[in-house]
């Protein structure tokens, strides 16, 4: 094994360059893992090419840690630290996403170290696309914690507003937890088919009258969740239109109103962790790779574009262009 490794980092707003740097090596209940696939993360992705923080109150520094913003990976483990126990080098592996041990390189890279507990094995017949995702699935699974842990999706017509990656798992994940009828919400008519191959019973634009803005009218949804990057014109959209609750998945910046017409049965559900539901943890990644497993969340779908990492800028300019929903990078 050489002992360096190229691996992407942004030296600047706008400037990801391909560097050589050291291969990481393991420490205790870590491991080495050779990444094979990476599936972007847009708005990380495009936050650090554009230099705007994903979150209001965070800072952005520059350059970035070697390998950000990748996180959503598929590899093959190539070494194991002292103490890792229940795992052997060649085994093919995916990570559910966050704690990982205080590491701080990324995923765009050739190797990088994962804890002993961030990642699950992969079926060897799996292609990575249908796994690089998972920790996309993890995120919206973390909003359908709170969504089951409540009942407010089995049985109910239920309503996706904004049909990218997130919205499209959370079509799917509607259906697997037992929504009578799914209602993909999105201004835009490419997003549509796809959202419907995938589960959705019906699909609307949010300007259409489809809908009629009465919370208990014959339209109405049961019970929805957003995941646009949480625009508040969105977020109200749904509120006029459901009867018991609207969760929200992306990282909410304005300020929404909730008014008089929605306080009577109408719950806005904030992101994160909620009794024994849990958050963002492995449980929570567990129970998204299941539905990966059994076959009720197709991850490969909405991964048209498969590039090598040296095509990463043509990749992230596909997503600026919304010519495409995700990009997976061949490592």
């Amino acid at each position: 094994m050489s002992e360096m490794m190229t691996a992407l980092q942004y030296r600047a707003a706008g400037d990801p360059q391909l560097v050589q740097v050291p291969i990481p090596q393991p420490k205790a209940n870590q491991v080495l893992v050779k990444i094979l696939g990476v599936s972007t993360c847009n708005h990380w992705d495009l936050h650090l090419m554009h230099g705007e923080p994903m979150f209001c109150s965070s800072e952005l520094p520059y350059p970035a840690e070697i390998g950000k913003p990748g996180h959503e990976a598929v590899g093959e483990i190539a070494a194991l630290g002292e103490g890792v126990q229940g795992w052997t080098v060649g085994t093919r592996v995916v990570t559910w996403g966050p704690g990982r041990g205080g590491v701080e390189t990324g995923d765009y890279a050739d190797y990088n170290i994962w804890p002993d507990d961030a990642f699950f094995a992969m079926p060897s017949n799996m292609e990575i696309a249908q796994a690089a995702p998972l920790e996309l699935a993890m995120s919206v699974q973390v909003a359908f914690n709170r969504l089951t842990e409540w009942d407010l999706i089995a049985g109910r017509r239920f309503a996706v507003s904004g049909l990218g990656p997130a919205g499209l798992i959370a079509v799917q994940m509607a259906k697997a937890y037992g929504a009578t009828e799914v209602v993909g919400i999105d201004p835009n008519p490419a997003t549509h088919e796809l959202a419907r191959r995938l589960g959705a019973d019906e699909t609307i634009s949010p300007t259409s009258d489809a809908v009629p803005a009465n919370r208990y009218g014959a339209r109405s949804f049961g019970s929805a969740i957003d995941c646009t990057p949480n625009v508040p014109v969105s977020i109200e959209y749904l509120m006029d239109r459901t009867r018991e609750a609207v969760a929200l998945m992306g990282v909410l910046r304005d300020e929404v109103r909730f008014s008089g017409r929605h306080w009577a049965g109408l719950s806005l559900i904030g992101y994160g962790s909620s009794g024994p539901a849990g958050g963002r943890n492995r449980d929570t990644g567990a129970k998204a790779w299941q539905l990966v497993m059994e076959g009720k969340l197709d991850l490969a779908s909405m991964l048209g574009h498969h590039l090598p990492l040296t095509q990463y800028v043509e990749g992230i300019r596909l997503l600026e262009q919304r010519r495409a929903l995700k990009i997976l990078y061949l490592i």
